[in-house]
C-alpha cells in the first residue's frame, strides 16, 4: 500500500522543475566529496550562484553512521543547470525550483533523508492524515559515507575491512520539495518528518531573503 503511494508520488514528481526563469533556486545531496565540488563551482561562478547554506548531517542507526552533505544555491538558471548536471554526473541529488512554484503552491517545503526514511515519511503522514503534494524528487545513484561505531573495540586493520563494505550506493539519498495544501497541516508535516530524521527546510524562509 505504502510502496503504490509512492510510486503515485514519484510519477507526480516527473512535472518539470526547469520551468522558464532568469534565477532558480537548487539544492543538491550527495557525499562531502561532492558536495565540495559543487560549492567550489558556486565560488568559482560567484557573480552568478550564491551560496544560501551547507549542512552536514549525520544519521546514528543502530551501529552505522551514514553521513551526507546538501547545499542550497541561488542564481542565473544557466549556471544552475550546468552545476546541476555536474551534479548528478558525480552521482549527487539535485532539484531545481522556479519561482513558478512558489508563487503558485502554498506551503513549500524540503525534505532530505535517506530514502527508507522518506518511504516512512510518507506511510506516516497517511496514517495522520496530513496531505501534502510531492512537486519533485531525485535520488542519489553515488555511494553515502558511514562509519561503523560497535561497542566492542575491534582492531584497525578489520575496521579499515569493514568501513568500504558500508559505503554502497544502495543508500539512497532522497532530496524532495512538497507543497502543504491545508495550513492546519503544516505542524504535523514537519513534526512527522523530524521524528523519521529528515531534515526539513520551509522555503517560505528561504524565498523572503531571495525573492
Amino acid at each position: 500500500m505504502i510502496e503504490d503511494k509512492i510510486q503515485v508520488l514519484r510519477q507526480a514528481a516527473k512535472v518539470s522543475s526547469e520551468q522558464s526563469s532568469e534565477k532558480l533556486w537548487c539544492v543538491v545531496a550527495g557525499n562531502d566529496e561532492l558536495v565540495n565540488d559543487i560549492a567550489y563551482a558556486a565560488i568559482a561562478s560567484k557573480d552568478r550562484v550564491k551560496i544560501l547554506f551547507r549542512e552536514h548531517v549525520t544519521l546514528k542507526e543502530s551501529y552505522v553512521h551514514k553521513k551526507f552533505d546538501f547545499i542550497m544555491l541561488y542564481g542565473e538558471s544557466e549556471k544552475i543547470r550546468e552545476i546541476s548536471y555536474d551534479c548528478k554526473e558525480e552521482g549527487g541529488a539535485y532539484i531545481q525550483i522556479a519561482p513558478f512554484y512558489v508563487e503558485n503552491e502554498p506551503n513549500l517545503m524540503l525534505l532530505v533523508a535517506p530514502d527508507n526514511a522518506i518511504k516512512k515519511f510518507v506511510g506516516d503522514s497517511e496514517i495522520a492524515k496530513a496531505n501534502f503534494s510531492l512537486l519533485l524528487e531525485d535520488q542519489t545513484t553515488g555511494f553515502i559515507e558511514t562509519d561503523i561505531q560497535l561497542s566492542m573495540k575491534l582492531p584497525n586493520f578489520i575496521n579499515d575491512l569493514l568501513s568500504p563494505l558500508f559505503n554502497m550506493s544502495d543508500v539512497v539519498l532522497s532530496t524532495i520539495l512538497i507543497s502543504i495544501e491545508n495550513e492546519e497541516d503544516v505542524m504535523t508535516i514537519k513534526k512527522i518528518a523530524t521524528g523519521n530524521k529528515i531534515f526539513v527546510i520551509d522555503f517560505k524562509d528561504i524565498f523572503k531573503g531571495n525573492k
